[in-house]
């Protein structure tokens, strides 16, 4: 019989899902007590080249308030063609084309190892993949330049019929005309003034011309893409937009001595959507801003244009003396539910050595799943490969992106839904498993992902909602069933079908292997989503609090320890790396804002909440190698005991590589031993750490920043503020696990106490 960790491999090869726990709870109260919600992480398009997709639609159940697609968990009458749907239960008749199954001749819908399967829809015309660039021209000319070559370079990695469409703005926002051979012709609008989506429409002409009594009407979606002299195919204007980038200026308003440029990104974006509006609504689009200061004029302003005022800190934001920040958040996420609604993705590439806004716009991206990366310019390796990467492609050479997708949870009746974590908005779809207890984006069964890539993840909870006092009978399954809906890259429209089955287990005398079945790296995760969640709207030391509590309840329930002897306190092996993720999440920069501008807090957060289990895991507890002539590289523990003069040590965050020499290393290298063909081993040492770090390089996205440095080195900070100072505080790990675990014995309010003012 296979391990729970083989068990859990394999669903998540098979099916993208991580659960929380994977023996269920049987009853409300113990679902409770067991401190960790019911919960999974579940990455919608995860990459399986032996899955390929079948040539036919799923078939649903009949029951309307159900449709449940049918799965390899339902029961099936092959003499009758009959299946009995596993969520309610209601008999369904196969359609006649299924009149040949058999017990030997079963589609691939009723296999075990079809758990996931992926069909092709048929019906409705392909759309294409839309492209609409925003562009600041408020840069320094060294950023422009590098700017319009990045944007040139990717036209070239557009399908040939892809549409694309260019904004540029400044202190006035142009529409290029993309249509026009011969000289170049633009709509020019003013950066002050806010326009509705009708009124952008009609400047643009996608309205049909009033006539006598009547108002202009929008034209049919159809008429307004064929007519639509903004968004062409890329084949047909390749030159004509090379050019036009090639020629693009900086912006011609003089700026003062001691002010900012007037930028108008709000109106900008404001254009970008009522164009996809009027031309393309309910289609897969992305609106690509790329911008090099924050908004300096007109709705959505962030900071005024004198430079005397600096941009709100998060000192001030506390103080309540940001005086833009609601006004310029609200206009946000204005215009972030006019694209969700539509499907419209809002990728936002901010770089620059201040603030840009991030903090204010972030929810263009957080709720279109659109990609946010940051930098200091656009002449750096680390936007222009990333930029690349945008664009990269799978095994069968197509984009790794979709668009305009909606998730659909389905669950058996002893479950509801509490909500969802992840780059989604809610459809507010009501019905029999939406419970009331919301956790995240809740109080509905259907989510709208209008950007996906093989790596966006979403974390859902879950309610167990039968009560302890009517036992489930022995052997009996929990099912959850998501459906997800899509535009693939190459423009056809898909449903992947996920369907997942957990046993059911009594608390009181089987508690054991509950704790077993705990997926302490899963529930790491999903905590931390919560805690980020709430981050958003709660002050940072209750979340802080909030976290402990959970952890000093988890210890409570599954700890083993002897009356006062804190030394004693033990916890299985499927818990016992919970403490240490919950002790690195509390110090990382998605809960403390110390050091951290609210822009970097906000691109911290906005990646936290996207990526896989894998990638979350190393930012809440970054990787540490160490390279020696004593063996091969071996991971070490983040802590300062581990940096050691003869060693070499990369540390991996996510978002920084970090390669650290030692004093002795460093000393050698100076001397250039390396060079020297009796120390070719020397030479060796060095460089394995920088091929391990061009491994990763190569394939992370946004692409991480590459630090090399050493022993007395200023970079050193990135690598010593992260590691555990255990050197000075007589072993920091052993101290903190102890006060956590002796703190779990006592009284609730004296553990809260004093815990937090140890951690």
């Amino acid at each position: 019989m296979a391990t729970y960790q083989e068990f859990i491999q394999q669903n998540e090869d098979r099916d993208g899902v991580r659960c929380s726990w994977n023996l269920w709870p049987s009853s409300r109260l113990e679902a409770t007590r067991l401190v960790v919600p019911v919960s999974c992480l579940y990455t919608p398009l995860k990459e399986r080249p032996d899955l390929p997709p079948v040539q036919y639609e799923p078939i649903l159940c009949s029951r309307a308030n159900c449709k449940a697609v049918l799965n390899p968990l339902c029961q099936v009458d092959f003499r009758a063609k009959i299946w009995a749907c596993n969520f309610c239960f209601q008999r369904n008749s196969f359609p006649p084309s299924y009149a040949g199954i058999s017990e030997v001749n079963q589609p691939a819908e009723l296999m075990p190892q079809f758990s996931t399967i992926e069909y092709i829809v048929q019906r409705g015309p392909p759309t294409p993949l839309i492209f609409l660039y925003v562009v600041d021209t408020c840069l320094e000319e060294e950023d422009l330049q590098a700017l319009k070559e990045s944007l040139q370079m990717s036209l070239s990695l557009l399908p040939p019929n892809a549409l694309v469409g260019l904004i540029t703005f400044g202190r006035m926002i142009q529409v290029h005309e993309l249509s026009c051979e011969g000289i170049a012709k633009s709509y020019v609008f003013r950066g002050t003034k806010e326009l509705t989506a009708k009124q952008i429409q009609e400047m643009l002409g996608l309205m049909k011309p009033a006539t006598s009594g009547q108002q202009g009407k929008p034209l049919a979606p159809h008429d307004a893409a064929a007519s639509c002299i903004f968004l062409q195919p890329v084949q047909a204007v390749d030159m004509n937009l090379t050019d036009i980038l090639g020629e693009l200026q900086r912006d011609p308003w003089p700026v003062p001595q001691g002010k900012r440029p007037l930028r108008s990104t709000g109106i900008a974006l404001s254009i970008a959507i009522g164009l996809l509006e009027g031309t393309f609504p309910n289609t897969g689009a992305r609106v690509m801003l790329f911008t090099g200061g924050p908004p300096t004029q007109g709705p959505g302003m962030v900071v005024g244009d004198e430079l005397k005022t600096p941009i709100r800190s998060w000192h001030d934001i506390q103080k309540d003396n940001a005086r833009h920040l609601k006004k310029a958040t609200k206009y946000y996420e204005a215009l972030a539910n006019r694209a969700a609604v539509n499907g419209h993705s809002v990728d936002i590439y901010a770089c620059a050595l201040d603030q840009t806004g991030l903090l204010e716009m972030k929810c263009l991206s957080n709720l279109t799943g659109g990609h946010i990366v940051m930098g200091d310019s656009f002449n750096t390796s680390l936007f222009k490969q990333t930029f690349q990467r945008v664009f990269s492609k799978d095994y069968n050479g197509e984009f790794r992106m979709a668009f305009g997708g909606t998730l659909e949870v389905k669950t058996s009746r002893e479950l509801k839904i509490s909500g969802a974590i992840g780059p989604c908005v809610s459809l507010n779809t009501k019905g029999p498993c939406v419970s009331d207890n919301e956790m995240g984006v809740g109080g509905t069964c259907q989510w709208k992902i209008c950007s996906l890539t093989p790596a966006t993840t979403l974390a859902l909870y879950f309610e167990v909602v039968n009560q302890h006092n009517a036992p489930i009978p022995q052997g009996g399954r929990g099912a959850i069933q998501f459906v997800t809906q899509y535009q693939h890259s190459n423009t056809q429209r898909r449903i992947r079908v996920t369907t997942i089955a957990r046993n059911w287990a009594d608390a009181q005398s089987q508690i054991q292997h509950i704790e077993s079945s705990f997926d302490q790296e899963a529930s790491a995760v999903l905590m931390a989503r919560l805690g980020v969640f709430r981050a958003e709207s709660e002050e940072g030391p209750d979340v802080l609090r909030w976290l402990d509590r959970q952890l000093i309840r988890l210890c409570q329930k599954f700890g083993q320890f002897n009356k006062d002897d804190s030394n004693s306190f033990r916890l299985s092996e499927s818990l016992s790396l919970y403490p240490q993720f919950m002790f690195h999440l509390r110090r990382s920069p998605f809960l403390q804002v110390f050091n951290n501008s609210p822009d970097e807090s906000s691109y911290y957060r906005h990646h936290f909440v996207c990526q896989d289990l894998t990638q979350s895991l190393i930012m809440i507890q970054p990787i540490l190698y160490s390279y020696s002539f004593y063996g091969p590289p071996e991971p070490v523990l983040l802590d300062s005991s581990s940096i050691l003069p003869d060693r070499i040590l990369l540390m991996d965050t996510f978002f920084q590589l970090v390669i650290f020499h030692g004093e002795t290393i460093a000393q050698w290298r100076k001397a250039g031993y390396q060079e020297m063909a009796e120390y070719e081993n020397f030479k060796q040492l060095l460089q394995a750490p920088l091929d391990d770090a061009q491994e990763i390089l190569q394939t992370r996205f946004p692409m991480p920043r590459y630090i090399d440095t050493e022993h007395g080195g200023s970079q050193a900070r990135f690598l010593l503020s992260k590691v555990n100072p255990s050197q000075t505080h007589n072993n920091l790990y052993a101290w903190v696990r102890n006060m956590i675990f002796f703190k779990c014995i006592i009284k609730y309010k004296y553990i809260y106490n004093n815990f937090i003012h140890y951690i």
